[in-house]
């Protein structure tokens, strides 16, 4: 008895203090933004805020070129999910669906564009960029955006695809539904959940992107975003660790917002994406 209540105990105890480790470093960043200053830079940690202070958020808010930053990184992500998602849903039906030479081998190269660290091609797409002289600019970001997330996008709906039933779709086109009107009205709303999962692992990857708009965005207030511009707020204001960490909130809550959301479809639309098909 004592052995099975030790093996029912201990995964749950492991668990309890991993989401703490994990989740340690968020609650100090979000208290960090509410506590004064004195707080902040004590040689005794202040681990709960008691004398909470809306001073560092409006520090960041009013910082130069801040809702251009929101501005620019809110249309940069939605534009390159939107069109990731309506290239993916053409990809992974033909995919899912179709028998043509080459299809196995389109496969493994998106899965291997999905292995593939970006990181490496940081030079080449600057080279490019800069020959069209589209330095910048949110249109290359968008594109660059959008291809990073695309073959996820794809290989994840391609299974939620594959995974309703042909029937379905010949009953519709029995009924006199052409193939284009039998994926509009039969399997597009059965993809919900993989297009909300994909959605959110979207959002989140062009949202926290670096390294390209590092290299492509030059000018100060042009084609930058907000990882950017939170990497360079620290020295913009010396040591001021509240406004630095107000601003790292203010980043951090559409990415929490996304995902209260969908956090549920999101979850089964993942696991039901990597299994079928």
């Amino acid at each position: 008895m004592k052995r099975s209540l030790f093996g029912r105990v201990w995964p749950n105890v492991t668990a309890v203090v991993m989401f703490a480790v994990c989740l340690f470093p968020v609650y100090w960043m979000f208290s960090t933004a509410f506590k004064p200053t004195g707080d902040i830079i004590s040689e005794t940690p202040v681990w709960f805020p008691t004398n909470i202070t809306f001073e560092h958020f409006r520090t960041a808010t009013e910082a130069e070129h801040f809702w251009t930053f929101v501005r620019n990184s809110l249309t940069v992500t939605c534009l390159a999910v939107l069109f990731s998602l309506i290239i993916a849903l053409a990809g992974s039906f033909a995919l899912a669906r179709m028998r043509f030479r080459g299809r196995r081998g389109f496969i493994i190269g998106f899965m291997l564009a999905q292995m593939a660290p970006w990181e490496v091609m940081v030079i080449a797409i600057y080279m490019i960029v800069r020959d069209g002289s589209m330095l910048n600019s949110l249109v290359p970001l968008t594109a660059f955006y959008m291809m990073m997330i695309l073959p996820f996008t794809i290989l994840t709906l391609r299974g939620f695809v594959a995974a309703v039933p042909k029937e379905l779709e010949e009953s519709a086109m029995v009924d006199g539904c052409t193939r284009g009107q039998a994926f509009r009205r039969v399997i597009l709303p059965l993809l919900a959940p993989g297009l909300m999962s994909t959605s959110m692992f979207g959002f989140i990857t062009a949202w926290n992107e670096f390294p390209l708009v590092l290299v492509l965005s030059k000018e100060s207030g042009g084609a930058q975003t907000l990882p950017l511009w939170l990497s360079s707020f620290q020295t913009q204001f010396g040591d001021d660790w509240g406004a630095t960490m107000a601003a790292s909130s203010l980043f951090a809550i559409p990415i929490l917002i996304l995902f209260v959301f969908l956090q549920r479809k999101a979850v089964s639309g993942l696991t039901a994406g990597a299994v079928k098909g």
